[in-house]
């Protein structure tokens, strides 16, 4: 895969987790995934979460992978 996509889904994600966020503070939002408010910062500000976190964050959220990491599908996994 060339970079300039990698770049620009890694952008996207970045916008992702500010969406699944919504209403609430970045500190609210750590506090609800047990993770420090300066990791949400930096995630929402580009810097590439690690895999701990997203996969917290789709479980806590019920988020879909595909839709988190590549735009792909429905945010919300299915019940």
């Amino acid at each position: 895969m060339a970079k300039a996509p990698v770049e620009r889904l890694k952008k996207k994600l970045s916008e992702r987790l500010a969406l699944i966020r919504g209403d609430r503070s970045q500190r609210q939002f750590a506090r609800d995934l047990g993770v420090f408010q300066q990791n949400v910062n930096r995630y929402e500000n580009g810097t590439t979460p690690h895999t701990d976190f997203l996969m917290t964050l789709a479980i806590k959220e019920n988020i879909s992978m595909d839709w988190l990491l590549l735009g792909k599908g429905r945010m919300r996994r299915r019940a």
